[in-house]
Order: structure tokens, then sequence, then C-alpha cells
């Protein structure tokens, strides 16, 4: 078999967002995967039953350690000699670009999952175009997960249109709607979790799920939900996911109305969320940027109406007032009207669950998504 190998930043990419992935291609090439080690890399190494590579990368701009990286990533390209790599996240994608051309390997792809760079400025948004176009230089092979940021690659010429190409109907890994599937939980759970949290049945749940962070819109969120929810004892808002203050902070008021307003309910980092979503009545995700989001494919999966920014991924899955309300991205006013609405309408909400859920299983199921790559990699043979 001709040699595969994955690579991306740290191993939660490479067992999470691609999950499955790697042991479906298994089937047709030996795969193997590259990421930053730990027990994480040696736990996806299972559950993909794939040989993993422990090399350090870290998320940050980090010269030294980034040298450091592409020299081992070189050494062990050129002593596994694969005929195909294939990189996800930036650091990984520049890394892995540059030290596969370096040793030669004729294929040489790499997919845009997402581009911090859209929110930079200034100095640090010259850099990060600059290694943007060094990793996409080094491709021989562009794959945005979305036409957004096909779009965006273009228009920032990052890359000449012919190099770019979105698989499918976008999505790096499509969703697994038999394990996103609302009869998966039963009403027993559902109630159990509304004891939990002290939820009635009249309770409208708002449901958000993501890393609470600025550029996912969280500050907005929070400005949003007090201003309408005032005095309004019947609404929620379920918070899911952890802080990240050393990357992307929120701003202190928002930490401390998450703390102390009675309405919203901080559930951290959980490890199964479907259960979240089953008790839920709208899903918000007010993001500033994203390639083509996993989890407002999970919501609408488990049959939630969706509220989502204007922005590449989310105006893609989301068809404005189908299966969601499109907004624009930092704009409360238009977010609160949004929550408004959809508070308004919940029953009508409810009735339409299987539709949200039918065009989200017609358009990214996941096997579909990895036949999709696994044509484009058979292509690459021919």
């Amino acid at each position: 078999m001709k040699k595969l190998i994955r690579i991306t930043t740290v191993p939660i990419s490479l067992g999470g967002l691609l999950e499955g992935q790697s042991k479906f291609m298994s089937q047709y090439f030996e795969v193997i995967g590259i990421s930053s080690g730990g027990h994480g890399l040696e736990r996806v190494g299972k559950q993909e039953k794939i040989r993993v590579i422990p090399v350090e990368m870290t998320r940050k701009i980090t010269p030294f350690k980034d040298l450091k990286a592409l020299w081992q990533l070189y050494r062990i390209l050129k002593k596994e000699k694969p005929f195909i790599v294939h990189s996800h996240t930036p650091k990984a994608g520049t890394l892995g670009m540059l030290a596969a051309r370096f040793a030669g390997v004729p294929h040489r792809l790499h997919t845009i999952a997402g581009l911090p760079l859209i929110e930079a400025t200034g100095a640090k948004r010259w850099l990060l175009n600059w290694v943007e176009r060094i990793t996409y230089s080094c491709a021989t092979r562009i794959y945005p997960n979305s036409a957004g940021l096909r779009n965006i690659a273009i228009e920032n010429n990052f890359a000449k249109p012919i190099k770019l190409k979105v698989l499918g109907k976008g999505s790096s890994n499509g969703i697994d709607t038999n394990h996103f599937n609302p009869d998966s939980i039963s009403e027993e759970q559902k109630k159990k979790l509304r004891e939990e949290l002290n939820l009635t049945e009249e309770d409208f749940v708002f449901v958000y799920v993501g890393r609470l962070v600025k550029d996912k819109g969280v500050n907005e969120l929070i400005e949003a939900f007090n201003k309408f929810n005032f005095n309004k004892k019947r609404v929620k808002l379920l918070l899911v996911g952890p802080f990240e203050d050393d990357l992307d902070p929120l701003l202190p008021g928002t930490v401390e109305a998450i703390k102390t307003t009675e309405n919203i309910l901080y559930l951290g980092w959980q490890d199964d969320v479907r259960l979240h979503f089953a008790i839920g009545d709208c899903f918000v995700f007010p993001s500033y940027r994203e390639g083509f989001p996993n989890v407002v494919m999970q919501a609408g999966a488990m049959g939630l109406f969706s509220i989502v920014t204007d922005i590449n991924g989310c105006n893609e899955i989301i068809e404005d007032g189908i299966n969601g309300k499109i907004v624009p991205p930092k704009n409360p006013e238009a977010l609160k009207s949004a929550m408004r609405l959809c508070l308004e309408s919940g029953d009508d909400l409810k009735k339409q669950k299987r539709v949200y859920r039918k065009i989200i299983r017609e358009r990214y199921e996941r096997t579909f998504v990895w036949n999709e790559i696994l044509k484009e990699y058979k292509s690459l043979e021919s």
C-alpha cells in the first residue's frame, strides 16, 4: 500500500475534528498520523488503528520550536517516503507543507479549515498573510472546506484559483448523523438533565457550544441575551465549552455576567454535547470567523434551528429562514432581534425539527465526505 501521512498541530484535531477518517482511509493506504505527542496522540493511534509519530508543534508563533519541528518533520518524511502528505490546521500546514516539499513528497495536500488571520491587523496580519502564502506555494493542492474560504484565499492572492477546490458540499469530515440523532437521547435522560439544571418544561432554552472566546462572538451573545432577557424567567442560555483566557479572552464584564446572571448556565467542557442539544430549543453561534463549523452541523442533525453569523461556513450550512437565521457578525442588536424572533416562534421551531435534521443528513453525512476525499486521493494515482 502507498503511504498517506496526515499532520495536525495537536492530537485533538487528528482524532476529534477528523474522527474516523484515518481509520476509513486505512482500507486504501498505509496511514500514519503526526501530531504533538503525549497520551492524546497515543489514544488517537488506538482509536484510528494507525501508526502515530509525535512531533511537538505549538499553536502560537514560536520560531525556535517551529524550526525544530520542521527539521523533525523533514527527517520523518525522508525516511517514510509517503505518496501523499495531507495537513490540517494552520501551524501543521505551514510546517508540514514546507517539510514535504523539501523531502520531495510528490503530493502535498493542505485543507483550510479556518483562517485566524481574518481578525488580525497590522504587522500580525502581514506576517500571517506571508505564512499562508508560503503554505499554499509548497502545497500541490489546496482544499478550502467551504466556498467562502476559497473566495478569501483568492481575494488575498494566497493561491491561484486552479489550485483551490472545495470537495463535496464543504466540511473537512462531515458529521455522523447516526451519532448526532435526537432519537439517541431518551426522555429520561432529558428529564434528568433538566432537573439537574433546574429547567422547567416551560423554559425556552438557547444553547451555545464552543470555546468561550472573543472570536466566537460570546461577548455579543451575552450582551444580546441580557438586553432582551430582563425579568423573563422562562428564557435560559446554556454555555457549553471552556474558557481560553491565554489565547482569546472575553471582556471582564462578560465573564462577570456569565458568573452572576441567573438565567445563564455555564456548563464548561462536556465530552458529549448531544444531551445539551436535545434539551435546547434553539442553537446560537455568533462567531466572527470559521472554516466549516462542525457544531452547526451537529446542532442541525439534532433537530435545532440555528442563529448564526453571516460568515463563510455558517452561511453555507444555514439557509436563512429555512433551517436558521443569519445575522451580521459583531452585532448584538441583530442577535437580540433574532433570539426574540425564535422565542416568539418556539412552537413552530419544534414542529420543524425533522426538516432541520434532514437538510444536514442529505448534505453532510460523514461517509459522503470521506468518499469525496478518497476520490481525490485516488485521482492522484492515475
